[in-house]
């Protein structure tokens, strides 16, 4: 019986509001896949296809990795930050050296931000209903 050739992968995680990524990132060619599809056929505009690829452009390591990820939670915007943070923690394990270079283009920082709860006996966070002198 011959055995499963093993492979070593580096893994990043990344979240964003309510979106969570897990990041594989593998020597290649620099395919991207996303839930098992393209890059481009998942993300429909320019600006969050160009946000996954940015952290790779950083450290001029476009095609030298293939990368499967998996994603889930929130909508497509902050999927892509998602994204792009976590492959830039997996580019940081990959090559400490890279650090500066990502910490520069601001990849590394976690955007805390989070949706506000809804107030009781309000509309919203922030938004009453409307007031009523009489």
């Amino acid at each position: 019986m011959a055995k499963k050739k093993e492979v070593n992968y580096i893994w990043g995680t990344g979240r964003r509001k309510t979106s969570v990524a897990r990041v594989r990132l593998l020597e290649g060619k620099g395919n991207i896949q996303v839930n098992k599809v393209d890059v481009d056929t998942f993300f429909s505009t320019q600006t969050q296809r160009q946000r996954v690829r940015a952290a790779l452009k950083a450290v001029d390591c476009e095609k030298s990795f293939d990368i499967f990820i998996r994603v889930h939670g929130g909508g497509y915007n902050g999927q892509a930050d998602a994204i792009s943070l976590g492959i830039a923690r997996a580019l940081l394990k990959q090559n400490p050296e890279n650090e500066a270079a990502l910490r520069d283009g601001k990849f590394l920082t976690r955007d805390s931000r989070e949706v506000e709860r809804k107030k009781p006996g309000q509309k919203g966070a922030r938004k009453s209903f409307q007031f009523s002198k009489r």
